[in-house]
């Protein structure tokens, strides 16, 4: 399991991707994912997952360690795409029984929604593989300090995302070492339908929720002993640089945006 979900984990390399200023990257993937909601087209979706390989190349991310990573999220994105197809109306009638019809225009909104999901899923993973934790703590932190004039705790959120991002592959860890430990015992959770399937992995959930509040509560008392306090004003070791580099990377933004826009409306 710890090995099938790579969400919240960092990749050390030396690729364009790592050294670009982490508050670049947020900006970027931010109206990276804006534009994502534009696409509704094939031509404009392969334009975009086209860039998104290419971001993968600069970043030195093979491919199929990507996709097999994201592997559990495909089952959101199947229920995502039934959803459409059971519910969403219009177009040509596939399939009838009885008040129950399946239309072109359910499936074809299912495989843009489905589309636009994974474009999305991947484009915030590779930003998460190539940035640290604790750059996208600092990042989220400068990016958000306008907001401390209207009171809003600034810090304590930029904690929270990171602290939230870090502990997704440690629960993960946490899931296996449960399994194994079940599956030690005679558990049946790999074998069977899915029904059969779901109804034995519902009771891994308390041992996990126990593990994941035992965890914080040692975080909390480790963060506390080392006299942290989120209400005083802290400076950083690692100091932020944004370079011209960072800059290029935003600009480029504008004729990714062109392409696309020419695309959608030239009915391509």
């Amino acid at each position: 399991m710890k090995n099938k979900l790579i969400i919240g984990r960092y990749l050390p390399n030396n690729s364009m991707i790592h050294n670009l200023d982490p508050r670049a990257k947020l900006i970027f993937v931010f109206l990276f994912i804006i534009l994502i909601f534009f696409c509704h087209s094939p031509m404009t979706y392969l334009w975009l997952f086209a860039l998104i390989l290419l971001f993968m190349k600069l970043a030195k991310i093979q491919f199929w360690f990507l996709i097999k990573g994201l592997t559990p999220i495909f089952v959101f994105l199947i229920f995502t795409f039934l959803m459409h197809v059971f519910f969403t109306k219009g177009g040509q009638v596939l399939v009838q029984w009885h008040s129950f019809t399946i239309e072109t225009t359910g499936i074809v909104e299912g495989i843009y929604i489905s589309l636009r999901l994974i474009a999305i899923v991947m484009v915030a993973t590779l930003m998460t593989l190539s940035t640290s934790p604790i750059d996208l703590t600092d990042a989220f932190d400068k990016l958000l300090t306008p907001l401390k004039w209207i009171k809003i705790p600034v810090h304590q959120l930029s904690m929270i995302m990171s602290i939230a991002l870090r502990f997704i592959p440690t629960l993960m860890d946490e899931l296996d070492k449960i399994i194994l430990a079940q599956k030690s015992r005679g558990s049946e959770i790999s074998s069977g339908n899915i029904t059969t399937r779901i109804k034995a992995f519902i009771p891994l959930l308390v041992p996990l929720f126990i593990s994941a509040f035992q965890r914080a509560e040692e975080l909390a008392i480790a963060m506390e002993v080392r006299g942290y306090d989120a209400n005083v004003k802290r400076t950083s070791y690692r100091l932020l640089k944004w370079q011209l580099r960072d800059t290029i990377a935003l600009v480029l933004l504008i004729p990714i945006a062109i392409i696309l826009f020419v695309i959608k409306y030239s009915g391509v």
